[in-house]
């Protein structure tokens, strides 16, 4: 590889981000043709640009099987696995992208995107430590690229920072958040304020018709109603187990809807469509509310207020971004800092720890946000005694319910996320014939139609937002049922527009590079 071929490789930087598909894509480096495999070669090369061509256009699945078709014929260039580790990137896949930042670095050690792309998929996936020694590797060998050293330097902040908690974090009584954050309940209301407010600390519906309309003028909730909200439902949900059984009397429609990421004025749209949450009208949210999107804060503050208003008919389960390692990369962390303060923040991730792993409608229905496990045998008594007040572990019954993708072949495999793990129909009916259940709906992964009904209908995935991060042009949907008849009826619906603030805005600033 020439030097000229190296700075045309590294030359794209936090600066040019509207730039950084074209260049990560285009700005490739030529393999010589192989001897006695020209013919292979080439068409491998027709496959690449297939592919790249497909990534442009966000069609990732599809550029996924052209970089393999490419590598199937020439499983030589760094370049086929770097570049299908981007398609993995945009599609969540992080454990897969992981394998193919190895397989780039392996097949070319001097080709210095291979270990951007592991780093990106180490960062995706928690592990800053490891992200950061291929950091530092491209900037030794970059030592005069200030991308280079500012991705450097941006991870080893994250490394230390999180040092930093652990040495200070010490063994204590658990405390709520009125005992924590005494000071907070006296905070002074300005004059000049004249948003909703709590009445005797008390959510009503008059407060979330105003609520709803303040943000949708995109006007803050007082910090001192804010913290009031999460003083609540602290002490709320302290209360609740970690599998929550519902009951939906006949006739009764209740409506299970998917990830939010933080689109609130879809999460409007839903209201719309289906009607305001009331005693009639009950719902149940199944986790993944904020990140990704800007509007993270006036997400959880709407769900949490129809949550203290009707806790007996409004349902919220806890998905794998309701936690600190996700919220301080995909922007959740930096979004409450910017509209409210760090100290908020840190309230959010001590609240997130107490929300219901699932829930289970008439005995017969089970919701979790990721899926089922690695191990046979495990029973809805094993997940009501899940401890569930910490960050998700990288393993265990928490970890996979949060975490697990189903998988249209039998048996179970290693995750596509590197986190949980896959399983398959036969997974699915061996856990509902164990536990009674009909059907098992879960969240998690992004569906063309806002939903998918997998494993001979016993597997519904439903995903509620639309046009996620506004690339994926996908739809959203919601499920109802109603209580003597647990039949799935699906609604799919269409992103609606919102004000200019791009998904991410509030992200990590390394994090906002590599998405």
């Amino acid at each position: 590889m020439s030097s000229s071929e190296l700075e045309i490789q590294q030359k794209f930087s936090d600066n040019q981000q509207e730039q950084v598909p074209n260049a990560e894509i285009n700005a490739i480096k030529h393999d010589s043709a192989p001897e006695g495999g020209q013919q292979d070669f080439a068409a491998a090369e027709q496959y690449k640009n297939k592919g790249n061509d497909l990534l442009k256009t966000k069609e990732f699945s599809k550029a996924i099987d052209m970089y393999s078709k490419a590598i199937e014929l020439y499983p030589n260039s760094a370049i086929y696995y770097a570049n299908r580790a981007l398609a993995h990137l945009r599609q969540e896949s992080f454990g897969l992208a992981l394998q193919d930042g190895v397989s780039a670095v392996k097949t070319d050690p001097s080709y210095l995107k291979g270990y951007y792309r592991r780093a990106a998929a180490h960062m995706s996936l928690g592990k800053f430590k490891q992200a950061l020694s291929d950091f530092e590797y491209v900037a030794k060998c970059r030592p005069n690229d200030k991308d280079a050293k500012l991705k450097f330097t941006e991870c080893s902040k994250i490394v230390k920072m999180r040092a930093f908690e652990r040495a200070i974090a010490v063994d204590k009584p658990e405390k709520t958040l009125s005992e924590m954050y005494s000071d907070m309940e006296n905070i002074t209301i300005e004059d000049d304020y004249k948003g909703p407010q709590l009445e005797d600390d008390k959510v009503t519906l008059q407060f979330m018709k105003d609520l709803m309309e303040h943000y949708k003028a995109q006007k803050r909730l007082h910090r001192k109603f804010a913290y009031k909200i999460l003083r609540n439902i602290d002490e709320y949900m302290r209360e609740q187990p970690s599998l929550v059984d519902i009951n939906v009397p006949d006739d009764e429609k209740f409506t299970i809807c998917g990830d939010i990421h933080g689109q609130f004025y879809d999460l409007m749209n839903i209201f719309d469509i289906n009607g305001l949450p009331s005693e009639k009208n009950p719902y149940l949210f199944n986790g993944d509310f904020v990140d990704r999107g800007s509007f993270s804060v006036e997400c959880i503050f709407t769900l949490f207020g129809f949550k203290l208003l009707y806790p007996n008919h409004f349902f919220l389960s806890r998905g794998n971004h309701e936690s600190i390692n996700m919220n301080q990369m995909y922007g959740f962390t930096g979004e409450v800092t910017a509209k409210y303060n760090n100290t908020m923040a840190n309230i959010f991730t001590q609240v997130f720890n107490w929300l219901p792993l699932c829930h289970c409608i008439n005995q017969k229905i089970l919701v979790m946000h990721g899926g089922l496990f690695s191990s046979d045998n495990v029973t809805l008594d094993n997940i009501r005694r899940i401890e569930r007040n910490c960050q998700p572990p990288e393993e265990g019954l928490m970890c996979e319910l949060l975490w697990s993708d189903p998988q249209q072949w039998m048996g179970r495999g290693p995750s596509k996320r590197g986190v949980g793990i896959q399983f398959g129909p036969d997974v699915t009916e061996a856990f509902c014939n164990l536990n009674k259940l009909d059907y098992i709906i879960r969240s998690h992964e992004v569906k063309d139609m806002g939903y998918e009904v997998a494993h001979n209908g016993q597997c519904i995935t439903v995903f509620s937002a639309p046009n996620y991060c506004d690339t994926m042009g996908n739809m959203g949907a919601f499920i109802t049922i109603t209580g003597n008849n647990l039949k799935p009826n699906y609604r799919s619906f269409e992103a609606v527009p919102h004000p200019d603030v791009k998904p991410m805005a509030y992200a990590n600033s390394l994090m906002n590079w590599l998405a």
